[in-house]
């Protein structure tokens, strides 16, 4: 009974209620979608934390044989936490949507509704075909097709989550009113080096360490995986590298807005912000 209390199912969704009915209490001035939005970012951050964690967890302890060396946790994680947040997490984003266009007034956002839904799959396509690849790609292969080996590499993927709170900060900084700190700016230089770090150049590092364990250098790994592993990988990788790309355009056009507002000694206008980049988990 415990067991199922402290599952994701209950967890996430439960969290989520938690602060929809907290924060308007404290953020009087907020409108719906704002509180959505920002109850939707700390629940994400709350499963980034614990897929961090769990990553950190499973791959200092399979690092010795990357392979075959086993922890529980890592099917856990999965089917208890991972499985129903991304679950969740497809919900939350529609209503942080579906808030967000009937504050500014559209008609057709008066009630929920198959218009609404399909204009939520149409506008965020791409963060839902990374959920649904997820659940579809990670589950499978967690529990049926690895035969109980590379328990590493599935921690490694456990930390692609580490960008995530970075992201939840700049947009939370943003619904504050604090885009023009110093926090935020710091904020958004984390957001690109962790977003590099553990969303890009994990994927390399996770074929080096395979191509260590069998004597085989980094280009011939791809050759001696199986075609379905690539595929998995290029699925997952892929999105990743076109977020950043976005993250790289973003920092750029901020950083030439305020460089052009200190050569002409005026008022800074409202920098686009870096972190205002919908989510990547």
């Amino acid at each position: 009974m415990l067991q199922v209390l402290i599952c994701g199912v209950v967890v996430f969704p439960g969290l989520f209620f938690t602060f929809r009915k907290v924060l308007p209490s404290i953020f009087k001035q907020w409108t719906d979608a704002d509180v959505v939005l920002v109850s939707e970012r700390l629940v994400s951050s709350i499963h980034a934390v614990m897929a961090t964690a769990a990553g950190i967890i499973v791959v200092s302890s399979c690092k010795g044989n990357v392979i075959m060396d086993r922890h529980w946790l890592t099917t856990y994680f999965v089917i208890w936490y991972g499985v129903p947040y991304m679950s969740y997490d497809i919900f939350a984003m529609y209503l942080s949507h579906y808030y967000r266009f009937r504050v500014k007034g559209h008609k057709d956002y008066k009630s929920h509704s198959l218009r609404t839904v399909n204009s939520f799959v149409r506008k965020e396509f791409l963060l839902v075909l990374h959920h649904i690849a997820l659940l579809s790609i990670l589950l499978p292969v967690t529990l049926f097709f690895r035969k109980d080996q590379g328990d590493f590499f599935i921690g490694c993927l456990f930390l692609t989550e580490l960008s995530t709170p970075f992201v939840s900060v700049g947009k939370i900084l943003i619904q504050l009113g604090l885009q023009e700190c110093w926090l935020h700016k710091i904020n958004g230089g984390m957001v690109l080096l962790s977003f590099f770090l553990f969303r890009i150049a994990l994927f390399p590092y996770m074929y080096w360490a395979y191509g260590s364990h069998y004597g085989i250098s980094l280009y011939s790994v791809p050759f001696h995986l199986p075609l379905s592993a690539n595929l998995g990988n290029l699925c997952i990788l892929s999105p990743q590298v076109y977020w950043f790309v976005l993250l790289c355009r973003k920092g750029f056009r901020l950083y030439k807005r305020q460089r052009e507002a200190q050569n002409q000694v005026s008022p800074l206008s409202s920098p686009e912000p870096l972190s205002d980049i919908s989510k990547a988990d």
